[in-house]
């Protein structure tokens, strides 16, 4: 679920570290009253309804799925699994050439060596003054070309970091982050690089760098940074077989230091320093074009990592708005084997990140064929790879989609709802940026639930899933949550606290998953794709919203 960024100018185009699987080590064996009260906990008996959710969650989040760790064996069982249960709710194939499933290009991508910098023909040095970058659309990577710094490099209506300058054809320097008093879905916007990297290719910029502040050297200095990092990112190939940049930018090239920054801003008249501490405010923020000119040479290397996304469709009754799809989206992966936790378990099995959402999905197309009335609109279920490296499937299905872009009018996304509890309210992420809120709100209260507004606005979820590559695509979409009033936000603080990407995340795992809570969430979703479905309008975004109005939205402008 939701990553957050890492601190490394070598990733270009996701907010992920994609690792090889380790070998699983075999963990310490169970007490006699842990086995029994695990065995109890597996074999309870449920309702119907409950117990056909578990039953999803059981398999996919069994150790015999690794993790479901994406481009790996287990985790294309896991794809086909979901494919045949779409098939038993009624779906129609909606994947390449007939199939339930998309073959998704995934590549690893990669610096091939240290790469080479250099200023004013002075070389600059590995590990102490920079990192490569990679670039994943070329296997060598040369330019030459004036370097333009423009701080958080924010392009908008209200900040402009690039006035009163020039950097076409040039490098421009960026710093990670966003400034202060911006809307905090805003800031996460604009705070990672592929934004940065897309403002910089608008402005007829070559390359970006990004720059290490004086204060994160410190904390992280790069010498610790290279003996740590695994600078492996994922992102999928073009067609031409070239890798695709995500958000479309000029490639990141490097990462300098405080101490490569200091030599960058050599002549400038400012130091590195004090361009710095302008960023927090303590002196006034200009933009200017540095004095050297810097050389580069990178080379990138690029490994297949195929996968699938999942599609079933649902045809629309209403000839008049059929064309018109509604994506419901849920993230099949999880991160695989890793670190052994206390007891020696290796396998990050992933039940609430993100089984619980994809057995959500499943048995929501069940609720809609036992309802025996088709929707008006078409309904696309999607089941994603690469959420954990960077929203890469839901990233590659948004610009190819199997149904053309124009049927694309919302989508709903399910990403590790917490259900350990009596949940009484939802939360939609997004739900004040569109009409979608207003459908939420009602179709929540049909199925016996308040609406709460988003309890963690500094999180900036709503940029942080799958359903954020559906809003660059200018598609109204939300993330569906259980609420947090009550005893909500002691179980979402628990959960992330001790089982959020652990291998306590389990089907069975303390506090153990509440299944009655899990149907609640499962109709509260049927309830909100159906009203959606059938409504009189498509959804639209709010006019002005920021996020329709920059993505061309309908309705936004």
């Amino acid at each position: 679920m939701f990553r957050p960024a890492l601190l490394l100018g070598l990733l270009i185009s996701t907010a992920a570290i994609a690792q090889d699987a380790p070998p699983v080590a075999a963990p310490a064996a169970p007490t006699a009253a842990e086995s029994q009260a695990r065995n109890a906990e597996l074999n309870a008996v449920l309702p119907p309804a409950q117990a056909a959710m578990k039953a999803h969650v059981m398999f996919l989040a069994s150790d015999a799925m690794r993790g479901r760790d994406a481009g790996s064996p287990e985790y294309d069982i896991a794809a086909n699994y979901v494919a045949s249960q779409f098939y038993a709710a009624g779906l129609r194939p909606a994947g390449d050439d007939g199939s339930y499933l998309e073959k998704v290009p995934l590549i690893k991508v990669g610096p091939a060596d240290m790469g080479k910098l250099s200023l004013n023909g002075q070389a600059l040095t590995f590990g102490q003054d920079y990192l490569p970058g990679v670039n994943p659309a070329s296997a060598e990577t040369t330019l030459a070309a004036p370097v333009v710094y423009v701080g958080y490099g924010v392009s908008s209506p209200t900040r402009d970091d690039y006035a009163g300058l020039d950097v076409r054809g040039k490098i421009v320097a960026v710093v990670r982050g966003a400034p202060s008093g911006l809307d905090t879905e805003e800031a996460a916007h604009f705070g990672g690089l592929p934004t940065k990297a897309a403002i910089a290719r608008a402005k007829g910029a070559v390359g970006i760098i990004a720059l290490q502040t004086p204060e994160v050297s410190a904390r992280m200095p790069m010498a610790k940074t290279v003996a740590t990092a695994q600078p492996t990112s994922v992102t999928w190939a073009e067609a031409d077989g070239k890798g695709h940049i995500i958000g479309g930018g000029v490639p990141t090239l490097a990462t300098l230091s405080a101490a490569g920054a200091e030599k960058l801003f050599a002549g400038s008249g400012t130091s590195w320093a004090k361009a710095a501490s302008a960023l927090s405010g303590k002196g006034k923020f200009r933009g200017l074009a540095l004095k050297p000119r810097l050389d580069v040479a990178i080379k990138t290397v690029t490994t297949p990592l195929p996968s699938y996304n999942v599609a079933g469709i649902l045809p629309g009754s209403d000839p008049a708005v059929a064309p018109e799809t509604v994506i419901l989206s849920a993230h099949l992966d999880h991160v695989g084997v890793g670190t052994p936790n206390k007891k020696g378990d290796t396998i990050y099995n992933g039940a609430m990140d993100n089984a619980v959402g994809i057995a959500s999905l499943i048995e929501e197309a069940k609720r809609f064929k036992a309802a025996g009335k088709a929707p008006r609109r078409s309904i696309l279920f999607l089941a994603v790879t690469a959420e954990e490296k960077g929203l890469v499937g839901s990233d590659y299905f948004a610009n190819n989609p199997t149904i053309g872009k124009a049927r694309m009018v919302a989508n709903v996304n399910l990403d590790m709802p917490i259900i350990t509890y009596k949940f009484s309210d939802v939360i939609a992420f997004g739900a004040v940026r569109s009409s979608l809120g207003d459908i939420v709100k009602r179709a929540a209260a049909t199925a016996g639930a308040t609406f709460s507004p988003d309890p963690m606005p500094d999180m900036a979820l709503f940029v942080r899933s799958d359903h954020y590559r559906f809003v660059q695509q200018g598609v109204p979409s939300v993330f569906l949550w259980p609420g947090t009033s009550g005893p909500g936000k002691a179980a979402v603080d628990a959960f992330f606290a001790n089982n959020y990407h652990q291998p306590s995340d389990e089907v069975v795992q303390s506090p153990p998953i509440d299944w009655e809570s899990g149907e609640r969430f499962i109709n509260v979703n049927y309830q909100i794709a159906r009203d959606i479905a059938d409504a009189p309008q498509r959804p639209a975004w709010n006019k002005g919203d920021f996020f329709g109005t920059l993505y061309n939205g309908y309705g936004a402008k």
